[in-house]
């Protein structure tokens, strides 16, 4: 299995269209060379009927064409999303599938959920339940600040759906519009990945600075997602994108288990070799980039500043410069800030023109 990605967009509820995307991740991804090889195979009770085995054909010689675009027509209740299974099973490639709103995207995420119990089906939608964008009255000097509500589950799923593109081959991802906005650069994601196996020599204080680096908190009594505590000779981590905890029990400075429990009982459920921990954020950077990004934003505070002063708007250069600072100074401090994806050019090492990584 290649590990191009197959994209299908669901548009009006009559049609659907399937198209091809760059390939990502790349073939060598050390991540995707590590995972085991599960195939996209559902359980399907009944065969493909009526127009099915052609159209399934047709689409699947289409995508092992090259064809760039393809529309799949068909009523409502026609099975188009059982026709899709199928050409996800045919191809055996990472599939992103694109809604136009939660409430579809919700529904076609149980669908393939039930098509393929075995496999990493993921949902990604926008996870604000409420959203207040900041703005400026400069007539009145009013600033409203950015205000809004997150969803904890969502959050974790959106982040359960990186991860799983990131280290399975059999992802699938159903997703709103929310997915063509940028997260980050993937390079420096994939770089900030925390893995552990057991057998390995590991600094535990080491292992703390690595976790605040990747965003992730220590808690010892409010243990709950992106955090971690210390419990004699073991460090139990929650993943942000996951319900269930790590235990990496050492012995001195070797580690000698790595155990899936309940964050609640502590039970154990499983035992691992080896895991890899991604990032509590999808916006992570390391020291060196970050000191690289917060001169940028320095420097175009400067020359806007400039161009405002200018201009005779000395209302909205203050305004300007006590956020912008404030913002550095969180950067510099705690590596984050709310907003911080107004900053993400930066932070990528992007040139003004091009687009953001999505």
């Amino acid at each position: 299995m290649n590990a191009d990605v197959t994209s299908v967009c669901s548009v009006p509820p009559w049609r659907s269209q399937i198209q091809i995307l760059l390939p990502w991740p790349p073939a060598s991804h050390p991540l995707l060379s590590d995972a085991r090889h599960v195939h996209l195979r559902p359980p399907l009770r009944l065969p493909p009927r009526g127009d099915q085995p052609r159209a399934i054909e047709q689409l699947v010689a289409g995508i092992r064409g090259g064809h760039k675009h393809q529309v799949l027509l068909g009523v409502t209740g026609s099975g188009k999303t059982f026709t899709m299974a199928n050409v996800i099973q045919a191809v055996q490639k990472p599939t992103l599938v694109i809604s136009h709103n939660k409430t579809l995207a919700a529904q076609l995420y149980g669908e393939f959920r039930a098509f393929f119990p075995d496999n990493a089906v993921s949902y990604f939608v926008s996870y604000y339940d409420y959203y207040q964008p900041e703005a400026y009255i400069p007539a009145r000097d009013i600033y409203i600040e950015k205000d809004a509500a997150i969803n904890e589950d969502l959050d974790r799923l959106r982040l359960a759906a990186t991860a799983a593109l990131m280290s399975r081959k059999d992802a699938i991802v159903v997703a709103s519009v929310s997915c063509i906005y940028g997260l980050g650069s993937p390079d420096v994601y994939q770089e900030s990945v925390v893995r552990l196996e057991r057998g390995a020599e590991i600094d535990r204080r080491a292992l703390f600075r690595r976790l605040a680096d990747v965003q992730y908190q220590r808690a010892e009594l409010d243990f709950r997602r992106g955090t971690y505590r210390v419990r004699g000779e073991a460090v139990e981590i929650f993943p942000a994108y996951d319900q269930t905890a790590i235990r990496a029990e050492f012995e001195f400075e070797r580690l000698v288990a790595l155990e899936e429990v309940d964050p609640l009982t502590g039970e154990i459920l499983a035992e691992h070799e080896k895991i890899a921990l991604f990032p509590a954020k999808h916006y992570v950077m390391p020291e060196d980039n970050l000191e690289r990004a917060l001169e940028g934003i320095r420097a175009e505070l400067a020359r806007q500043l400039e161009v405002l002063r200018g201009q005779g708007k000395l209302l909205e250069a203050q305004r300007l410069e006590m956020r912008t600072r404030y913002d550095l100074e969180m950067l510099e401090e705690v590596g984050y800030c709310q907003g911080i994806e107004n900053y993400s050019r930066h932070l990528d090492g992007r040139a003004p023109a091009p687009g953001p990584s999505t």
